[in-house]
C-alpha cells in the first residue's frame, strides 16, 4: 500500500467513479473534490447542498474515498468566468458558447487550492487523451503550480465505455450507464454537454432522450415569453436576480421554450472532428442580448475590430489558454468597453429561438432624426454626393487605368494593360 496523497476532479459519473475505485484499490489515499458549478436540480438537502450533489459526495466516501469535498462555485464560475466570455460574445466555431470549456480551468484552479490544503504532489482527473479537456485542465494545473503532478489515467491506460460499465459492474460501483444509453454528459450553468453513443455518426439526429433542459417542439408554449435583460456596465440582470440565479432563471425559462439546442461538428484541440451535442438555454439567450446591445453602442469601427478579437477569445478558452497572457488582455479590451455596456435588451423567447425585439441605452449611437425616412429627417442628402465622389476616387483611378476610354485606348494602340 503505497497511501500516496491524490486529490481527483470527482463528478459521479461513469470515469471517474471506475478511477477512484482503482486508485483506493491500489491504495492511494484519494481526496475527492465535487465542485457544484450548477449542474444540479435545484433541489436541496438538509445541510442546503444541491441534493444530487451530495448523493455524489457520499458516493465518493461509499467507493473509499478518504475524504469528499464538495465545493459550491456557481457565483465564482459565473461572475470569474462565463460573465467575462459574455463580454466577448464567445461562441466557438461561431456555436458553442464554451460551458464545458470554461469550468475547467475553474477545476483546475480548485484542484491546486486543495493540493495545496491537504499537502498532495498529485491531482487528477477523468479526461481522455483524445478529448480536450485534458488540455485544459493540465494547463491550468501548469500555470499555477508546475511541480505539481497532474495525472490522466484514461490517457495513460485507454478505457472504452464498454470496459468500464463490465469494470464498475464487477467491483459495485453504481452508474447511470447502460450499453443502451451510454452518453457521457457534462453539466453547469452555462450549458449542457452530450456525447458518445448513438451520437457519435453524424448521420442520426440526436434523440430526445439525449436532452435534459430544452423543450421538444411539441411541448413547447403556443405563446411566446418576452423578457427585459438590463445591463449595468456589461453585467445583466433581471430585477434582482444576477449572477447563478439570473443564469439558472434562464435556463429555465428559455429552456421550455426550446432554445439552447445546438448539434456541431465541432474541431477538438488535438485535431480529430468530434459531433457534440449541447443544451444552451441560458447562456444563448445573455449572448444575444448581449451583442444586440453592443450593436447600439459600440462604433462600427468597435464592432469590426471586436468580432475578431472575440473569436480568437473563445479559441483561447477552447484551446486550453485559459491562463494566457493574451486572454488577459482581450478581457481589458472588452472591460474598456463595458462602462457604455448599459441599457436594456427586450427578447421574445418562441419556438427555439432567443430574438432582440428592443433595445435602448443612455449610450445608445443611434440617432431617428438621422436615420429616419419620415417627417422629421435631418440628414444632408446632399452631403453624400460629396462622400460618394471622394470615397470611390481610387476605385474611379484604377478603373481609368485598367480599362482606358476609347480614345485612349487609341492613342495606345488599343493596348489594353491587363
Amino acid at each position: 500500500m503505497n497511501h500516496e496523497k491524490i486529490i481527483l476532479a470527482y463528478s459521479g459519473g461513469l470515469d471517474t467513479s471506475v478511477l477512484l475505485k482503482r486508485f483506493v484499490l491500489d491504495g492511494y489515499d484519494v481526496v475527492a473534490l465535487t465542485a457544484d458549478l450548477g449542474e444540479s436540480d435545484g433541489a436541496t438537502s438538509g445541510g442546503g447542498a444541491p441534493a444530487a450533489l451530495e448523493a455524489v459526495r457520499r458516493k465518493a466516501l461509499a467507493l473509499g474515498a478518504a475524504q469528499a469535498l464538495l465545493v459550491d462555485a456557481k457565483s465564482r464560475f459565473i461572475e470569474d468566468f462565463a460573465l467575462r466570455a459574455l463580454r466577448a460574445n464567445a461562441l466557438y466555431e461561431g456555436v458553442y458558447p464554451l460551458s464545458a470549456a470554461l469550468s475547467r480551468p475553474l477545476i483546475g484552479e480548485l484542484l491546486v487550492d486543495v493540493a495545496h490544503r491537504y499537502g498532495a504532489r498529485t491531482v487528477a482527473h477523468g479526461c481522455t487523451g483524445k478529448g480536450n479537456d485534458q488540455v485544459r485542465i493540465d494547463l491550468t494545473v501548469r500555470a499555477l503550480d508546475p511541480s505539481l503532478r497532474c495525472r490522466a489515467p484514461l490517457r495513460e491506460q485507454p478505457l472504452s465505455r464498454p470496459d468500464a460499465i463490465a469494470f464498475a459492474n464487477e467491483h459495485g460501483v453504481p452508474i447511470a450507464h447502460t450499453q443502451a444509453k451510454p452518453y457521457s454528459v457534462d453539466a453547469n450553468l452555462w450549458g449542457r454537454s452530450i456525447e458518445a453513443g448513438i451520437l457519435e455518426d453524424p448521420w442520426n439526429a440526436p434523440p430526445e432522450d439525449a436532452y435534459a433542459w430544452t423543450a421538444p417542439a411539441g411541448a413547447r408554449p403556443a405563446e411566446p415569453d418576452d423578457i427585459t435583460i438590463a445591463f449595468a456596465d456589461g453585467v445583466p440582470h433581471v430585477g434582482a436576480l444576477a449572477s447563478d440565479a439570473l443564469v439558472a432563471h434562464l435556463n429555465a425559462l428559455a429552456g421550455k421554450h426550446g432554445v439552447g439546442r445546438i448539434d456541431l461538428m465541432e474541431d477538438r484541440v488535438i485535431g480529430v472532428k468530434s459531433r457534440e451535442v449541447y443544451e444552451c438555454p441560458g447562456s444563448i439567450s445573455l449572448i444575444t442580448a448581449h451583442r444586440a446591445l453592443e450593436r447600439l453602442v459600440l462604433t462600427r469601427d468597435e464592432l469590426r475590430f471586436k468580432a475578431g478579437c472575440d473569436q480568437k477569445y473563445a479559441e483561447l478558452v477552447y484551446d486550453g489558454l485559459w491562463m494566457s497572457p493574451l486572454r488577459g488582455a482581450l478581457d481589458a479590451f472588452n472591460a474598456s468597453l463595458a462602462s457604455r455596456m448599459t441599457g436594456e435588451v427586450r427578447l421574445r423567447l418562441h419556438q427555439g429561438t432567443a430574438t432582440a425585439t428592443g433595445v435602448r441605452s443612455p449610450f445608445a449611437l443611434y440617432a431617428e432624426a438621422l436615420a429616419t425616412y419620415g417627417a422629421g429627417d435631418e440628414f444632408d442628402h446632399h452631403a453624400s454626393e460629396g462622400f460618394i465622389t471622394l470615397h470611390g476616387l481610387a476605385l474611379e483611378v484604377h478603373a481609368r487605368v485598367l480599362r482606358p476610354s476609347p480614345v485612349l485606348r487609341q492613342a495606345q494602340g488599343d493596348r489594353v494593360i491587363t
